[in-house]
């Protein structure tokens, strides 16, 4: 096709044919490679979404509190139990408020921790892994170093300028569950006793007074009967 001929029909339909078969031919290897790269952006968008959000969830976890114990406990109710089994036999009672959030607040950190693991870049493995050593040894974990990592990570990927070198920012520790569900559900249980005991109390004078009846004897009398 180098040298197209327009010397007769014949061969002027050739070239036409050739033209338009070498035009299609460049226009489907176009949208393949079009199709291509479009199915591997969507692919490394997924995976970049998912991986924010996985960081964005565990970066709420590990540092959501400015107050308190910013520190994660490792130990667990029989630990502290044992620990303290020279005491009066009312402490595990006295413990097992505090215990139970210590609990929920440590599985939520091993979790955040155990995703950071397989989703974080390589400085933020380095700290999970520390942190969960430290939580295997036995020893208090804190986790400010591990949720400045993954603020500056999260921001940078969200094309977010970032936080000002002059502001200096408190300590922040894993989040404290709420302890309000349990309340809630409590309260709702006495509402529920309390309706429920009103309208047993309505049903049975309802029953006692459907006891009674009347009777209108055949010369006119009426005669209450029990």
């Amino acid at each position: 096709m180098r040298n197209p001929d327009f010397s007769s029909w014949h061969s002027t339909l050739i070239t036409i044919v050739g033209l338009v078969f070498l035009s299609l031919m460049g226009v489907g290897i176009r949208l393949i490679m079009m199709l291509t790269l479009q199915q591997r952006r969507e692919r490394l968008n997924r995976q970049i979404n998912e991986r924010v959000r996985t960081l964005i969830a565990a970066y709420k976890t590990l540092g959501g509190s400015f107050t308190g114990d910013l520190s994660v406990s490792p130990l667990h109710l029989r630990d502290l139990k044992h620990r303290n089994s020279n005491i009066q036999d009312t402490l595990p009672l006295e413990l097992s408020g505090n215990s139970e959030r210590a609990r929920r607040i440590r599985d939520a950190v091993e979790g955040a921790l155990s995703d950071i693991i397989l989703l974080g870049t390589e400085e933020h493995v380095r700290l999970a892994v520390r942190a969960a050593t430290e939580l295997s040894e036995g020893r208090d974990v804190h986790t400010h170093d591990l949720v400045v990592a993954l603020r500056d990570f999260i921001r940078k990927a969200l094309d977010i300028e970032r936080i000002p070198s002059d502001l200096k920012l408190p300590r922040q520790g894993p989040s404290r569950p709420s302890g309000s569900g349990g309340r809630d559900k409590g309260d709702s249980g006495k509402e529920g006793g309390a309706k429920g005991g009103g309208d047993g109390g309505m049903n049975g004078g309802g029953m006692g007074g459907g006891a009674f009846s009347t009777h209108t004897s055949s010369d006119g009398a009426t005669d209450h009967r029990e």
